[in-house]
């Protein structure tokens, strides 16, 4: 699933884009950018491409953003063997792992906060979601493990072929 959002600093905003894996609600391709552009969405999702490297087709869901229905990103999809899924219009539900994690993510680290330039809080979110969400935050959905201790634990399980 991917989705972008906004962080208010005082240079102006600056947007984020992350690719969530619904499996495990690790945060596998994450890009910020000064304009919410198509390259700031291909930028998230080149990073998840890179490090899963999936070797079956794989269904990238997101919303109707011009970001996702652009023919950089349909060329992008069909070269990488992914298949593009999208909300109804209007239908917001279809995203709410991507909003629950900008919710977490805007709730846990930048509360009031006004960052002073857009590198300084790129440096956050990256610091957010590289240290703290993907390692530590337990996700109820994941048995109150972190998303990297559920895959650990899913590949321990797979390989003992349970």
């Amino acid at each position: 699933m991917t989705d972008i959002t906004y962080i208010k600093t005082h240079e102006g905003w600056l947007y984020l884009a992350v690719v969530i894996d619904l499996f495990s609600r690790r945060v596998v391709g994450w890009s910020a950018q000064p304009r919410m552009t198509t390259d700031l969405a291909l930028q998230a999702l080149l990073a998840a491409v890179w490090r899963r490297k999936p070797k079956a087709k794989v269904t990238i869901h997101s919303d109707q953003g011009s970001q996702f229905t652009s023919r950089e990103w349909q060329r992008f999809l069909s070269q990488h063997n992914l298949d593009a899924s999208m909300s109804r219009r209007g239908n917001c539900h279809d995203n709410a792992v991507a909003e629950s994690f900008f919710q977490l993510l805007k709730r846990e680290r930048i509360r009031r906060r006004t960052y002073q330039t857009r590198e300084t809080a790129r440096q956050d979110m990256f610091d957010y979601i590289g240290m703290f969400y993907n390692p530590k935050r337990k996700h109820t959905n994941n048995g109150m493990l972190s998303p990297v201790d559920f895959e650990i634990r899913q590949q321990k399980l797979n390989e003992a072929g349970v």
